[in-house]
């Protein structure tokens, strides 16, 4: 089944759900006509590949900027030497390729149709360090069987959790709109509007606060506009599940390097290790690019494919993009606080029955455990030569003013305690990366999130920073709103743009919607602090 063109060839329908939604571009001519125009991109992450994508494939002529050595943005990798001589390729951590991505997705398939370079893992595991553990394997993928499904199996939510809950207020969650969750959800944090709601505490404690983490911030600072977005993309709205793929191999040589050969086919002219200082907006039109080395570049047009701290940067320092309104509200985008990825490669292997990603909670600054030979072509080729594992720690959210090298034994300390076979594994080497420039939805902040347009019809913005009334989140919003931008252009060159695919855009069923309107008033009043 189709749905739509994307440079002359049909858009296969994303995923399973057959509820997903298909939503065309604007309509145009399939590419430009006479001499092209230029646009750049400033950025090679998600977004700005995305976009530059959705440009080329209709005759755009694309200037890719990228101020690190090579692609991917948080997703890019990096060769190192270890210390047994080795080659590896570090980054900055496991990332989950859901299967409710159809952007991504549709964006990886331009190099790989098939995705056969993504390998699913058959479990996605929660431990907690009292002893719960929880599972996703066996819940079943469609709403509401996949919340019935999740009572019945999982020891962190019972019946009898069920029955203690306030229903009514939570019954809005099966009728997840954009953007009216965030018109009601928005002041209140997502640690509020699970205690509102009677969530049970070990279920927040385990399931939910793994997930929440997963948008970089703590439970008491996330919006719970945005959590529940997340159980409407993941859960209650979604047929796809909860398990996920990964790359089958580093990211460089699984999704990056394949990618840029396919924009090179198409005329992209990359470059990375090329920072742009600053945007300005020439008379008559068009915009102007001015480079670190001071080499001034014109454009019909520009994508700020930035995070939330480059973009901020790169508009305080170019005076004259944007009104003054717009202007405040980008330099008003916090980050997430700092966190932390730790690459250890072990003398001994873990064991046989661990699972190849584990979600963590209750166990200090531990939020998750990857053992990468069970997936990764690379990882799995150095553990079979030395006999021993790759493993990959992460800690989301770690307060500013933590000492880093005790965050650093911390994470190890807790392997040991989940993984007790390791206690006694050497150390082959160690990587730890540091970063703090992932978006911070925080309470109270969807007003200030810019969208894919601004003042200047010449420049757009994506990233998973920028605002789409579209249910999507993380690299997926990274992917969308990448195509969004390339869109808004193509529509003003009369240019048909990206089809694109999200989950469901409201409930998934009349019975549903009409049980959500129920609870509409008991949710406002349990929110209301």
């Amino acid at each position: 089944m189709t749905g739509g063109r994307a440079g002359g060839a049909a858009v296969p329908r994303r995923g399973r759900d057959r509820r997903a939604r298909r939503l065309p571009a604007a309509p145009g001519a399939a590419r430009v006509t006479g001499e092209p125009p230029g646009v750049a991109v400033v950025g090679g992450g998600i977004a700005g590949l995305a976009a530059a994508t959705a440009l080329a494939e209709r005759g755009v002529r694309v200037t890719l900027f990228e101020r690190a050595p090579w692609l991917g943005g948080r997703l890019a990798g990096w060769p190192v030497q270890l210390a047994d001589g080795s080659r590896a390729t570090m980054s900055r951590g496991f990332h989950a390729f859901f299967r409710q991505y159809y952007n991504l997705r549709g964006l990886l398939r331009r190099a790989d149709p098939t995705l056969a370079t993504l390998t699913p893992l058959p479990d996605y595991p929660l431990w907690h360090g009292s002893g719960l553990r929880d599972s996703f394997a066996h819940v079943p993928r469609t709403p509401p069987w996949s919340a019935l499904g999740f009572v019945a199996l999982s020891p962190s939510f019972g019946w009898a959790d069920l029955a203690r809950m306030r229903v009514r207020a939570a019954l809005p969650l099966l009728d997840v709109r954009m953007p009216e969750v965030y018109e009601r959800l928005d002041g209140t944090s997502a640690r509020e509007y699970l205690d509102a709601i009677g969530f049970p505490p070990a279920a927040q404690h385990l399931a939910f606060e793994v997930f929440s983490r997963s948008f970089f911030a703590d439970p008491g600072e996330l919006s719970a506009a945005e959590l529940a977005l997340m159980f409407h993309i993941y859960f209650l709205g979604s047929s796809e599940g909860l398990l996920f793929d990964v790359p089958g191999e580093p990211y460089p040589r699984a999704l990056w390097q394949p990618l840029a050969g396919y924009l090179r086919g198409h005329g992209v002219d990359i470059r990375t290790s090329a920072p742009v200082a600053a945007v300005r907006p020439v008379a008559g039109g068009g915009i102007e690019l001015l480079g670190a080395t001071g080499r001034d570049a014109r454009y019909a047009a520009v994508v700020l494919a930035l995070d939330a701290a480059g973009l901020r940067r790169l508009v305080a320092d170019s005076p004259h993009l944007g009104d003054e309104e717009w202007r405040t509200r980008i330099g008003r985008l916090r980050t997430a606080p700092p966190f932390l990825v730790s690459r250890l490669w072990l003398d001994r292997p873990v064991a046989a029955h661990r699972p190849g990603f584990l979600g963590t909670s209750g166990l200090g600054p531990l939020d998750n455990v990857s053992v990468l030979e069970r997936w990764e072509g690379e990882a799995a080729r150095w553990a079979a030569r030395t006999r021993g594992s790759v493993v990959e720690l992460h800690a989301y959210a770690v307060p500013p003013e933590a000492d880093r090298a005790v965050q650093q034994e911390l994470l190890v300390d807790r392997l040991r305690r989940v993984y007790p076979e390791t206690r006694d594994a050497r150390l082959i080497d160690a990587r730890h990366e540091w970063h703090d420039d992932c978006p911070l939805f925080p309470v109270g902040g969807f007003r200030d999130r810019p969208s894919v347009r601004t003042p200047d019809p010449a420049v757009v913005l994506a990233g998973d920073h920028v605002r789409t009334d579209l249910p999507v989140a993380l690299m997926e919003r990274a992917a969308t709103t990448g195509f969004q931008a390339a869109n808004a252009l193509l529509e003003r060159w009369g240019v048909h743009g990206q089809t694109l695919w999200t989950v469901p855009t409201r409930g998934r069923s009349t019975p549903l919607r009409a049980l959500s309107r129920l609870g509409g008033h008991d949710l406002t009043r349990s929110t209301d602090h």
